[in-house]
């Protein structure tokens, strides 16, 4: 069963890849998508799972500060033993050069354990960084880390860490 899974988030990332590739254009807009898969919590080999992910920023919301260019973002992944984390938080995004970007982030939201890992608590805090290649003028590659955990809010803390694989697109 895991084995369907595994082929159906697959087949859905290259298809999107593909689809954002192909339709390709300057970059006109206000809205940046980041559709991600991945493993959740791989260095916990009990409960890692496999994650899909969808995440939305406003380019029009985007302020310099003297941290750096920082801006909302809003999401949520789903794994595939049906824990669900949503989310909103803030990014800093830095510009390395002409293609590549650094972003940490950080993202309080809520958690539901379904059938995968129980975090200790429905509130959870989220602490991500993420490095992109930029492929086209509207689109980017990347690979992101993150780790969720309560702060100790909860009766236990055992935290979950991850590894994502990014898709960005404007549009």
């Amino acid at each position: 069963m895991k084995n369907n899974f595994y082929i159906k988030v697959l087949s859905t990332v290259i298809l999107t890849i593909f689809s954002f590739v192909v339709s390709a254009e300057e970059n006109t807009s206000e809205h940046e998508y980041n559709i991600y898969a991945g493993n959740f919590d791989f260095s916990d080999h009990k409960q890692k799972a496999i994650l899909v992910g969808f995440q939305h920023q406003n380019e029009k919301l985007k302020k310099d500060t003297f941290l750096g260019n920082i801006s909302p973002i809003t999401g949520g992944f789903i794994t595939e033993n049906s824990a669900v984390y949503l989310y909103t938080g803030v990014e800093w995004n830095y510009v390395m050069g002409d293609k590549l970007k650094f972003t940490p982030s950080f993202a309080p939201g809520i958690y539901h354990e379904g059938d995968g890992k129980d975090l200790g608590h429905v509130l959870e805090f989220k602490t991500e960084v993420q490095l992109s290649y930029s492929i086209s003028e509207s689109t980017n590659l990347g690979m992101s880390y993150n780790h969720i955990s309560n702060a100790s809010l909860g009766d236990k803390n055992p935290g979950a860490n991850s590894y994502m694989f990014n898709l960005l697109k404007n549009f």
